[in-house]
């Protein structure tokens, strides 16, 4: 019976679903009624007729998935456990034990520890390796699987076994979880300098986002005016759109349309404004974005720039310009469903890529041609287009990492040596790193090891084995021994070619020894080179006041 259980229920809905379309489109009701009984019973043919013994439900969701992955990737089922992953991102709550856990090397790692709860304040640190939660071994487990085991309700125990550099017995940690509320700030400071410049990095919209920012300028203002505010939103997915509308109405004042939705029914259709007396109207205001800015955060972005409230700087955003809710279905399952999308004040849409429900196109954004851009206007009069994301005011390109900066990324080198040397090398913002931890970390790279392979290493390989092809691999061997050598000698010099940025990642990465995340974020920010852009165009305000409003 429960092989059709699932048909039955969808049937039902799909009947309700489609009533009101009834009188208005029978040829719409028709092939929805004709093309499900087909489906039905193509289903139960195969269910209970194919040669092999199927599992009706396996069946079921595959063709659902196939159905859901001819219209776009946002669209999409979700089972119990991801229900809860997208409760904890939408209300920012849930019961834990304060960590954030990554794959290192194969195992599963402790990357940082929430300050204030369970885990850190009972001594588990950054480097730890978890290897059982409860007394089962977690190894065959990824990083969101064991998240899910360490959430479970306030107030109940769970007894995590670590294993630390430099300690050979297991260490057992008996934590009991608390109510957790994440952060979707993750840094608000006055920067260093003449000027009052705030500093707010917001790391998605979730609920609250705006109540969190409110405090942070407030505690600011406390000490006198600003004189320029830069809000972070790079790397920011989005998230609750009314949220992002209240972030706008923090600098633009009451009764200013910011975004509406546009969708197939009337209740897809909005148009959200600001409501409020704005806190910082008149401060000049920076925003910075890259390509991880996506959804809520280019609303922001494309709404202060569309009425040319702020500067943009950075990189072209994502541009994902469509609208999901959730709709609950059966036996714990949701459907997150595309249903509108949106366009900012300009009246232009931030969407890059359209999806087509005959097609199926890759979930990226797709750089349309010049020629092909509709061009609209900001209240001064700027030339904005749209299906671009949003473009900056300034564009900032940041220079690609180096073949061994991405190794040491890649190996985890930097996380490793400040596991390693914890308690040794002392680092914070205000000291700049010094040449002798570099070249401790040189010696340490050398003991444990370290190799990457480069394109020119793979050359010479191609071409060894080419020579041996042709029985000439013995009369090259020397030559071959000494381009190898010169390519070894490359890379052992790279690492004072590149001292600087190493010495950057370095400084970061102990920095977060001893003051945690927020020390570590401090000592990022004095690298940054798209926040000193920032700073120096809120530090003249005629370059300023020249990019929101062109002379014509």
């Amino acid at each position: 019976m429960r092989k059709f259980l699932i048909p039955i229920v969808l049937f039902v809905g799909v009947l309700s679903a489609i009533a009101a379309y009834r009188v208005t489109n029978n040829d719409l009701f028709f092939l929805i009624k004709k093309n499900f009984t087909l489906f039905s019973e193509v289903y139960n043919e195969i269910s209970l007729r194919y040669v092999d013994e199927v599992n009706p439900e396996i069946l079921m969701r595959r063709g659902l998935n196939a159905m859901l992955q001819t219209l776009d990737p946002y669209t999409v089922l979700f089972d119990e456990a991801q229900n809860q992953q997208m409760s904890i991102i939408t209300t920012g709550k849930y019961a834990g034990v304060g960590l954030d856990v990554g794959a290192r090397g194969g195992r599963l790692v402790v990357l940082s520890t929430a300050d204030g709860y369970p885990a850190q304040k009972r001594g588990i640190r950054a480097g730890d390796i978890i290897t059982a939660v409860n007394g089962f071994e977690v190894i065959n487990l990824s990083p969101e699987e064991l998240e899910t085991q360490l959430m479970g309700e306030a107030g109940s125990k769970v007894v995590l076994s670590i294993q630390r550099f430099g300690i050979d017995q297991i260490l057992e940690f008996e934590l009991i979880r608390e109510r957790i509320e994440v952060k979707n700030i993750s840094y608000a400071d006055l920067l260093p300098g003449n000027k009052r410049i705030a500093y707010v990095a917001i790391a998605r919209f979730g609920q609250g986002t705006s109540v969190e920012l409110r405090s942070a300028i407030e505690e600011m203002l406390k000490e006198g005016p600003l004189d320029g505010f830069i809000l972070d939103l790079r790397n920011n997915p989005g998230g609750l759109l009314d949220e992002g509308v209240k972030t706008i109405n923090k600098f633009i004042g009451p009764g200013v349309e910011v975004v509406r939705t546009q969708g197939r029914t009337p209740d897809t259709r909005f148009t959200y404004a600001t409501e409020e007396p704005a806190l910082l109207s008149e401060v000049p205001l920076v925003i910075l974005q890259d390509e991880g800015s996506a959804s809520s955060s280019e609303i922001v972005a494309g709404a202060i720039q569309d009425l040319d409230r702020g500067v943009i700087i950075g990189s072209q955003s994502f541009g994902k310009g469509l609208v999901q809710i959730i709709r609950p279905l059966s036996y714990d399952i949701s459907m997150k469903i595309t249903v509108s999308k949106y366009f900012i004040p300009s009246g232009r849409s931030i969407q890059s890529t359209n999806y087509a429900s005959d097609t199926k196109q890759q979930s990226s954004a797709i750089k349309v041609a010049d020629s092909l851009k509709v061009p609209f206007k900001t209240n001064s009069g700027r030339k904005v287009y749209d299906g671009t994301g949003i473009q900056p005011d300034i564009e900032m390109k940041l220079p690609i990492p180096s073949m061994i900066e991405t190794a040491l990324l890649q190996n985890n080198k930097y996380f490793t040596y400040a596991t390693q040397t914890a308690g040794k090398n002392k680092a914070d913002a205000s000291t700049p790193l010094s040449d002798q931890i570099f070249d401790d970390f040189v010696s340490w790279l050398k003991r444990d090891g370290f190799d990457f392979s480069t394109q020119s290493e793979q050359l010479i390989s191609d071409l060894e084995g080419n020579l041996s092809q042709v029985g000439l691999s013995n009369g090259a061997s020397s030559q071959i021994k000494a381009l190898r050598s010169l390519v070894q000698n490359k890379k052992d010099a790279d690492l004072r070619v590149y001292k600087a940025s190493i010495k950057q990642e370095l400084h970061i990465e102990l920095a977060s020894r001893d003051g945690g995340s927020k020390e570590k974020f401090k000592v990022r920010l004095l690298y940054d080179p798209v926040l000193k852009r920032a700073v120096d165009v809120l530090n003249d305000q005629a370059r300023y006041t020249s990019i929101l409003r062109p002379n014509p």
